[in-house]
């Protein structure tokens, strides 16, 4: 093959987005098709686990560790930001919750980029398009409940299931939520998430099921259009004006371990790196902010000033509640005998706590501020532990991470050196705005006044974290300033746009403004965060991509 190659396609990023669309790209015999991914394939056993994520976190092998700049909001603390390196990408080490997040979130995309593909209708077929739902095993008609059909799928490839193993601390939680007006929520999918409930996961029979075993693997070997680059990374992409003035991007530059390769995309290129790395890659390119690139010494290809800008994440906040007559896994992991059984449990069943995503009840609501769409998420595990990531209480605890899903403030991912290899500046910028601040006290006092009810009146013991000390709004936001930490959701960075949106990088159907034959097709193409985790909605990003690229050859 010497230093050079050429494809039809070439997908930069084999994670969530980029798995997905080499499958439908390829699945015309015609297309050639290259995935270049930066990690290996993913033989590590806990990324199979699902518990496993619990000792995946800071993981040198699978993660690539990026490090927000110091945050001004949460006293100059710099943060962990979870990202999978490794083939499935964060698919593969995120905690499986399904969520779609709401109807709203979909239509207020719609408007900002005047395209209807983007409403929560048009996207539903898409979700409903790739799902296989437990909810239609061993059917042997058609079910009653016509909005079954009309919601979910069931013969895609992302397998979704009910979790497989219940706490008695968890059922207290779902009383106690009924108890300050919240209703049960039997699916958290239909549009509107108001309610309480157990998650649904992205698991097959237990095991944690990513978006290379869903889309990937079941295709690769047998199309022999398809090739996948492991290790390997897009360094710049290839651009020149035709002979029309015009720029288009003709390929990428690709380091493959200590090769440098030039590999030829005939048709198109498509960014699925995510919302740190695709617009790194961009701005690496010389396609960004003028004043950026200048500054650096990169030629300016194309002067996009939203190209790293309008970055959103949750920012999640931890409260800890000490527990009694109730296990937890705190205590279960404690004990050889206990931990020997789930194992076993594991190992013959697929059940068990081994088998659960790291947090295990889902909360959501507007009642708070009597809204109809919920703008408030709390995230319940059977387990805490001292920090994120380290040694469990020696007590039986609860965690409940509390958010705000509509955050106004803004941040962004700025190179600061023409080398790849070194990591962008990222600054999400949380608690950016007075309202952020507000709505975080608000989640926080949520959380407590669902801790204080009836329900839980004979579990609860104490609370940990904030502590009882923290009782005013100034008490709260010095603790949210201490113990505040990254979701990782990010998105925007890449954000679609109308015409009339000057920060846009991409149009409505995913292209880079002014390069030809260059679109990005992950995370960062979303305008405003969704009211969930952004995975289940970055493959439906996928899926469209996908559509639009192959109509337009």
């Amino acid at each position: 093959m010497g230093n050079t190659a050429s494809f039809d396609y070439v997908i930069v990023g084999c994670g969530t987005a980029g798995a997905l669309l080499a499958n439908r790209l390829s699945a015309d015999t015609a297309n050639s098709v290259l995935v270049i991914e930066a990690g290996g394939f993913d033989h590590n056993p806990l990324l199979h686990i699902p518990l496993g994520a619990l000792y995946m976190q800071g993981s040198h092998s699978l993660d690539w560790n990026y490090k927000t700049q110091p945050c001004t909001a949460l006293n100059g603390r710099r943060l962990n930001v979870r990202s999978g390196k490794v083939m499935g990408g964060s698919s593969s080490t995120h905690a499986m919750q399904y969520l779609r997040g709401q109807a709203e979130d979909y239509n207020q995309w719609a408007t900002l980029t005047g395209e209807s593909a983007w409403t929560w209708e048009s996207c539903l077929r898409d979700f409903i398009r790739h799902e296989n739902n437990y909810r239609f095993d061993n059917l042997q008609s058609t079910p009653s409940d016509d909005q079954l059909w009309s919601c979910h799928g069931s013969r895609g490839e992302w397998r979704i299931e009910p979790q497989r193993v219940r706490w008695k601390i968890l059922d207290a939680f779902v009383q106690a939520a009924q108890e300050v007006g919240i209703p049960v929520a039997e699916d958290f999918n239909k549009g509107n998430s108001e309610g309480v409930g157990y998650f649904e996961v992205s698991q097959n029979r237990g095991v944690r099921c990513n978006s290379v075993k869903a889309f990937l693997k079941p295709v690769l070997g047998k199309r022999k259009n398809l090739t996948v680059w492991t290790h390997s990374q897009g360094s710049r992409l290839r651009l020149f004006r035709n002979a029309f003035g015009r720029l288009e991007c003709t390929g990428v530059k690709v380091l493959r371990g200590s090769e440098v390769l030039e590999v030829e995309a005939r048709k198109e290129v498509v960014l699925c790196a995510g919302a740190v790395a695709s617009p790194q890659l961009l701005q690496l390119s010389g396609i960004g902010p003028r004043l950026l690139l200048q500054g650096l010494g990169i030629a300016v290809q194309r002067d996009l000033k939203g190209v790293g800008q309008n970055l959103q994440d949750h920012l999640l906040l931890r409260s800890v509640y000490q527990v009694k007559n109730a296990p937890t896994l705190n205590t279960s992991l404690k004990s050889v005998r206990s931990t020997l059984k789930m194992a076993l449990d594991y190992a013959l069943h697929r059940k068990g706590p081994l088998a659960m995503p790291l947090a295990q009840l889902g909360i959501f609501s507007g009642r708070e501020r009597n809204a109809t769409q919920s703008d408030l998420h709390l995230a319940v595990q059977a387990f805490s532990q001292t920090e994120p990531g380290q040694s469990m209480h020696r007590f039986d605890a609860v965690t409940v991470y509390a958010s705000h899903l509509r955050p106004s403030s803004r941040g962004s991912v700025k190179i600061h050196s023409a080398n790849s290899q070194i990591a962008p500046f990222i600054d999400p910028n949380y608690l950016g705005t007075d309202e952020d601040k507000k709505a975080a006290i608000r989640a926080l006092r949520l959380t407590r006044k669902i801790a204080s009810q009836p329900a839980l009146a004979g579990f609860v013991q104490r609370e940990v974290l904030p502590g009882e000390a923290f009782q005013s709004d100034d008490d709260l936001a010095e603790q949210i300033a201490t113990a505040g930490f990254a979701a990782s959701n990010f998105v925007g960075t890449a954000k679609m746009g109308a015409d009339s949106d000057d920060m846009a990088v991409v149009d409505a159907h995913l292209r880079v403004r002014g390069v030809q034959r260059l679109r990005v097709a992950d995370s960062s193409v979303i305008p405003t965060l969704v009211s969930a985790h952004a995975s289940s909605t970055t493959l439906v990003v996928a899926e469209k991509a996908a559509r639009w690229i192959l109509a337009s050859d």
